[in-house]
């Protein structure tokens, strides 16, 4: 297995555990937050997506499927069109509701991009600095496993809440 058939795969799960929290979830649960600070199932799915999104276009030099593909338009949030949740208030984090349907769809369409961008990657290309303003610079290599993480740990917090959602209804 190469590197970037390693990445599509990793970013294959990611995918898999995204839908198996939407798997039949409504609109109460998808809003459902532990207290008022918290985030809901909703936002965790559409910021880890939005992320993926937005680094994933980064280094590939692509436009955002949230933009390119009309997902901004389909979603309809009262957020600057950019905007990937980093640092969101609990307001904010209040006014991303979406069904589980569209959720599910943005995801696709961004895996789709994204496993077409890291299946050609190479070993060489995921050394080459993608970002100075960190010490050490970012490589491709360091990104990309960067969002995997990111969304790994964003979606087992959306699952962890999908099993509170199921024991108590």
């Amino acid at each position: 297995m190469g590197p970037g058939e390693l990445l599509r795969d990793a970013f294959g799960r990611i995918r898999d555990e995204v839908h198996h929290v939407l798997d039949g979830v409504d609109a109460e649960a998808l809003s459902f937050r532990a207290d008022n600070e918290a985030n809901s199932i909703a936002w965790l799915i559409w910021h880890l997506t939005r992320v993926q999104d937005d680094h994933v276009a980064g280094v590939a030099g692509n436009e955002q499927v949230w933009v390119a593909g009309g997902w901004a338009d389909r979603f309809g949030l009262r957020l600057e069109v950019l905007d990937i949740g980093y640092g969101h208030s609990p307001d904010q984090v209040a006014l991303v509701k979406a069904g589980a349907e569209l959720l599910g769809g943005y995801h696709d369409a961004v895996f789709e991009k994204t496993a077409q961008y890291v299946s050609g990657l190479s070993g060489d290309e995921l050394d080459e600095v993608v970002d100075r303003r960190f010490d050490p610079p970012v490589t491709l290599g360091a990104r990309l496993v960067s969002v995997v993480s990111d969304d790994l740990q964003h979606v087992g917090q959306a699952a962890l809440l999908r099993g509170i959602v199921d024991r108590t209804s």
